[in-house]
């Protein structure tokens, strides 16, 4: 344990003796929606599928959005005839990557930070090398990998300000863990500085990989079944809210509704599960509302619609004029990506509470894509003035999805500064297989 410090002596302590525990935190979150109960042993290291007989690469995301930045990566990876093994942490992402994952790439949930799942995980699926998104860092998990020699690379690695005053305040347990990383790809040059002061070795600048996503799909025929059903309608989405957002929202609707009698307005939960509440909710506004879920359509009578389903914001974005990126009218979420919009066609709104994608929604707002709104009213009048004027809208969505093209590019320099590591992987596997 020689290195590790105090803390992290203690964490694994208690976490080994928290393992009996564990399984009573799985059935409390699974009878909450957070865990598939179908697949709850690979939440204790146990795989869910056969290992592929080939080179494994592991991927890491925490949920929705770090998992989907890692597609382009995971294609690549495949084209060179890798296994892929993708880990997440969510209900959530394990559906929107049944959809989205290519063909013969692995999804299993990440087991709990317990040390003895995070051994049984490790040696079942024996990856060559772990590519951890963003800033997801789990000590066990860390430790573990570093006594197997697993390489490990932060890929599109971020380390806001609020994060750094935290991991500053422990210095030998950042120090030890983020010099367990080869190397870490940072998304912007603060990000990186931040991440080299705290310890962590060889640290370039990528760029952010969210930029070389492809824009989210949509079925053609459902698409057009709902084009037809809404044609003519001053359309607006609030994409990815959160609680004390929707209230918000329906304020700015019935603000709006008097001036644009035929308006429809869409909310996207973050967290699916979560639509029959802001049914409800709009039903106690007297607003006509119908959900996704449900089997319901947004008909001419309709003035609320709830998009509560996994993998669909690529169709209901295509769909609006306007798009809200919610988690960011209230203070502890930061805001969510705005990029999937903006290669939509969408004009971007956003709240001040954007700490978690700051640079990104800096870069929309200077290229007069995206507009910050400090309160509802000004989420009404923003919303009504650009569905009043379709052509200023449609030059807001223009200029979006122009800086959301300059800003690309982080997928070529990350595979380029991977090279090295993938080549000693296949050198590796030839010394095995001669």
């Amino acid at each position: 344990m020689s290195g590790k410090g105090p803390f992290l002596r203690a964490y694994r302590m208690a976490t080994a003796l928290f393992e009996p525990a564990a399984a009573g935190l799985l059935v409390w979150r699974r009878r909450r929606g957070k865990e598939d109960p179908t697949r709850f042993a690979e939440r204790r290291g146990y795989p869910g599928v056969q290992r592929p007989d080939q080179t494994l690469i592991w991927l890491h995301g925490a949920s929705v959005g770090e998992t989907v930045t890692l597609l382009p990566l995971i294609e690549r990876l495949q084209r060179r005839g890798l296994a892929v093994l993708v880990t997440s942490g969510t209900v959530t992402s394990a559906r929107l990557l049944a959809a989205r994952l290519p063909a013969g790439a692995i999804h299993q949930y990440l087991p709990l930070d317990v040390p003895r799942y995070m051994r049984r995980f490790l040696d079942y699926w024996r990856p060559a090398m772990g590519l951890i998104c963003e800033s997801e860092i789990w000590p066990n998990m860390v430790i573990e990998a570093r006594k197997r020699d697993i390489p490990l690379v932060l890929v599109n690695a971020r380390m806001s300000e609020r994060s750094f005053k935290r991991w500053y305040r422990a210095p030998r347990t950042s120090r030890y863990l983020l010099s367990s990383f080869e190397s870490c790809l940072a998304q912007s040059q603060s990000d990186g500085e931040r991440l080299a002061q705290l310890g962590a070795p060889r640290v370039s600048i990528a760029g952010n990989l969210k930029f070389d996503v492809a824009a989210p799909p949509a079925d053609p025929n459902t698409l057009a079944i709902l084009d037809g059903l809404t044609a003519g309608r001053p359309i607006w989405i609030a994409a990815s809210t959160h609680p004390g957002e929707e209230e918000q929202i329906l304020s700015a609707h019935l603000g709006i509704k008097p001036h644009l009698p035929k308006l429809l307005t869409i909310i996207a939960p973050r967290h699916p599960q979560r639509g029959q509440e802001i049914e409800d909710l709009a039903r106690a506004n007297g607003v006509a509302v119908a959900r996704r879920t449900a089997g319901e359509m947004p008909d001419p009578d309709i003035e609320l619609y709830i998009a509560d389903t996994v993998n669909e914001l690529g169709l209901f974005y295509r769909l609006s004029q306007v798009a809200f990126l919610g988690g960011s009218l209230v203070p502890m979420i930061g805001g969510h990506n705005p990029i999937e919009p903006a290669k939509l066609g969408c004009a971007l709104l956003h709240g001040p509470y954007v700490h978690n994608n700051a640079e990104i929604f800096a870069a929309f707002d200077q290229g007069g894509g995206a507009r910050e709104i400090p309160d509802v009213q000004a989420l009404a009048g923003a919303v009504h003035r650009w569905l009043s004027d379709p052509a200023a809208a449609r030059q807001a969505a223009r200029a979006a999805g122009q800086t959301s093209k300059q800003l690309g590019g982080a997928l070529s320099r990350t595979e380029q500064a991977l090279e090295p590591l993938l080549m000693r992987v296949a050198l590796g596997q030839r010394e095995i297989e001669s």
